[in-house]
């Protein structure tokens, strides 16, 4: 007996699945960030005094540009008055230090990293490692204590994704959209941001949540060790005000700007 015109043909039926999306996507950029974080934290294994020589080598230490101090013996010698700007943000005290930063870098730094594209990203946290590093600098001036940690990148890197993660479609938004899309939505000029009611707020809790750090409310200091809030203030405007020059979306503009701050306000 012949199969009817539309029946499917005699045999197994074959279904096709939907392509799944893994459940914890990072982009390639942010994926090599935090492997290097976690590989240069190996020094741990270390001999005790092999580690404080990396630590003084390679850690930011403001007495080093003391210039009265002509016999101040710190090693690293010149150089490290130069790189240490920067290296000393890839340096953590400890499992945990390394792990809150690596968790406050996942949402920001992911979109991030997707908006900017290896090459800008990688340059955007050393510059906002050095904007911490010289915030930290012209507030202790004569400390002998070494700075390290990722905060003040990683504070960069928030402020620089507020500027585009409450506008429609991106990832802090009511209506977001895949990762990728989501961080390339155009960002608002900074003078409208500014006026937003949710970047005030994100602003209001982050700068907040630093002055306590600050006058010592939160008792946080571990191993001797405190907590450079001038430091992550540093790196945040850097990553606030400097954006514009990293990111390659062209800007929202005119009635375009407008619409979409009138979606964010109807969407608080």
């Amino acid at each position: 007996m012949d199969s009817p015109p539309n029946s499917p043909p005699d045999g197994p039926a074959v279904i096709e699945e939907a392509p799944r999306e893994p459940i914890l996507t990072l982009p390639a950029a942010l994926t090599a960030y935090i492997i290097l974080l976690a590989a240069i934290h190996l020094r741990v294994l270390l001999p005790p005094d092999i580690e404080n020589w990396i630590i003084d080598v390679f850690g930011f230490i403001p007495k080093r540009y003391d210039s009265s101090l002509l016999n101040l013996d710190i090693p690293g010698g010149t150089g490290a008055k130069v790189w240490t700007f920067v290296t000393y943000s890839l340096l953590h005290a400890n499992l945990t230090h390394l792990g809150f930063n690596v968790l406050w870098l996942l949402p920001f730094g992911s979109a991030l990293a997707r908006r900017f594209g290896t090459v800008r990203f990688f340059l955007f946290l050393a510059v906002t490692a050095a904007a911490g590093a010289l915030a930290h600098l012209l507030t202790h001036e004569h400390a002998v204590a070494p700075m390290i940690g990722a905060s003040a990148s990683v504070s960069g890197a928030m402020a620089a994704a507020i500027r585009f993660a409450f506008v429609r479609g991106s990832f802090l938004s009511f209506s977001r959209a895949d990762a990728d899309t989501a961080a390339k939505v155009p960002a608002l000029p900074l003078s409208r941001a500014l006026r937003e009611g949710r970047v005030v707020a994100f602003l209001a809790v982050w700068f907040g949540v630093n002055i306590i750090f600050g006058i010592g409310a939160l008792g946080i200091e571990t191993e001797g060790a405190s907590v450079a809030w001038q430091a992550h203030i540093g790196g945040f405007f850097a990553g606030l005000m400097l954006f514009a020059l990293f990111d390659p979306v062209p800007r929202l503009r005119g009635d375009a700007a407008d619409a979409s701050s009138r979606d964010i306000s109807t969407r608080i």
